[in-house]
């Protein structure tokens, strides 16, 4: 090919600048996706992106990822993502609106998650009118987990939980319409179901899948696209078989069209309700206790200007022990505290079933600026109130980072080089101040003074609130101070 042939070369249709240009996030086969040969979420994801690139929204576009086949959104799609619990991707997509009402947000779920686990929550996002779109994946069965029957699941289809195929008569039920039966509903703008059957339907379901994110640029309200999807490797087909089946049987069972379309109707409201949110002022911060009905005693108590505005604040703390040892009350008062001194904070748990004596974690941020993620996988500080905790997440500590450590001895082969390490009886020392349940706040105290961010007032005033017994508040202040004490120890002696 000439020089000037390739100068006159324009590439007519190329990968949509919505996704990632490498999927890095993938330890192997960087260019290519997960999916199955004939899987339909390949074509819905292009469309999606198309439709996001076309609408010119990328920068401001948040995609709420499932459970189920379609989880790795986060790989592919380089917008804002946001992981949701199984079924729960509705309610995170109507957080992340209200909290973000510039944002474009766009629920994507498969029929396992939106119509099992997660029908009450598409159901309320619906009649409430949400200003989001939903992309509905219907391919009839849980396809990540084994090919289970799903609520989808067509009459006389065999699934590994209907090995006879679906039978109301032995108590399976009938497919559930989540297309139709959300057509019922008042508030609704604008609910289709596509196909990807044949070039056809692809062709129609990409105009559909456009529509519904246009919607919710103009502000019209919730919109739902159920799209018939082929899943080649469950149903046991080869991927032109697939494909077939959803023309030629799915669509008997859940027929194509538009069930519900106001968006001639709903484009002057939208107007409407963008000019009088415009004219209702915002509540002032200071009203904001009385609409939530916090006391007055328990408002922080206005620190947030002890903290010198170049002083660096960058706390991530991972802070882990049995059940029962103080370990979400030791997280919760730093969160607290970080609040009074006006800081921007996250407070995250995680424990195991048991009240006492299970497995027990939370993470704890604390920065000036606002915090991207609650999750703290690799920690500054590392509060290790027993060995087993010690032992599990001692290799996440960045180097220069501390672990403090509840225990007379560290073990050497947790040893870390760049990695501080004060290992005291914290528990024992707890003891002899009054009460070894204490141990907690000692062990903050040091984490306080390692810190060296959070001003004592804040930290009391946390305290107070938190803890409402007066014995108590006592007895923890005490033991924070003598934590603080115990590091400043630890450092003369070296």
């Amino acid at each position: 090919m000439s020089d000037q042939a390739v100068a006159e070369y324009t590439v007519a249709r190329g990968k949509a600048k919505s996704f990632y240009p490498r999927y890095e996030r993938k330890s192997e086969l960087q260019h290519q996706t997960h999916f199955c040969p004939g899987c339909g979420h390949g074509n819905i994801h292009k469309m999606l992106a198309a439709a996001i690139d076309e609408l010119g929204v990328q920068d401001r576009t948040i995609m709420i990822g499932p459970v189920g086949c379609g989880v790795f959104t986060y790989y592919y799609f380089d917008v804002g993502n946001v992981q949701a619990a199984h079924g729960r991707a509705p309610a995170v997509a109507t957080a992340m609106r209200r909290s973000r009402p510039e944002s474009i947000v766009i629920s994507y779920q498969g029929d396992g998650d939106l119509s099992a686990i997660g029908s009450a929550e598409i159901l309320h996002a619906a009649n409430r009118g949400e200003n989001i779109t939903v992309i509905f994946v219907n391919n009839a069965v849980y396809s990540m987990t084994g090919g289970q029957a799903a609520p989808t699941t067509l009459l006389g289809q065999k699934s590994t939980t209907t090995p006879n195929g679906r039978s109301p008569a032995a108590g399976e039920g009938y497919p559930l319409h989540v297309s139709e039966l959300l057509a019922t509903l008042e508030a609704p703008v604008y609910i289709e179901r596509v196909g990807l059957g044949d070039n056809k339907q692809i062709a129609q379901a990409a105009r559909a899948i456009k529509r519904a994110v246009e919607n919710q640029v103009r502000g019209l309200g919730f919109s739902l696209i159920e799209v018939l999807s082929p899943c080649p490797t469950i149903w046991k087909q080869t991927p032109v078989e697939a494909q077939h089946w959803v023309r030629d049987v799915m669509e008997k069972t859940f027929p194509l069209g538009v069930f519900c379309d106001r968006t001639k109707e709903r484009g002057p409201q939208a107007l409407e309700r963008l000019a009088a949110r415009a004219a209702q002022p915002e509540p002032a911060l200071a009203d904001l206790p009385r609409i939530l009905g916090v006391a007055e005693e328990d408002l922080p108590e206005g620190h947030a200007h002890a903290i010198a505005p170049e002083q660096t604040v960058d706390m991530q703390v991972r802070i882990a022990g049995f059940g029962g040892q103080g370990v979400l009350l030791l997280g919760e008062v730093l969160a607290e505290a970080g609040l009074d001194a006006g800081l921007e904070v996250s407070w995250l748990p995680s424990y195991g079933p048991e009240m006492r004596s299970g497995t027990s974690n939370c993470h704890v941020r604390i920065s000036r600026e606002a915090v991207d993620s609650p999750l703290v996988s690799a920690p500054n500080v590392l509060v290790a109130m027993n060995e087993p905790s010690l032992r599990k997440f001692d290799k996440s500590v960045r180097a220069g980072g501390w672990v403090i450590y509840n225990g007379s001895e560290f073990p050497s082969d947790c040893r870390r080089e760049g990695v501080h390490v004060l290992a005291l009886s914290f528990t024992e020392m707890a003891d002899a101040m009054g009460d070894k349940r204490a141990a907690n706040m000692v062990m903050l105290g040091a984490a306080l003074e390692i810190a060296g961010v959070l001003p004592q007032a804040s930290v009391a005033a946390a305290l107070r609130r938190l803890v409402k017994n007066p014995r108590w508040v006592e007895l923890d202040e005490r033991a924070i101070a003598r934590g603080r004490e115990l590091f400043k120890e630890s450092l003369a002696a070296v």
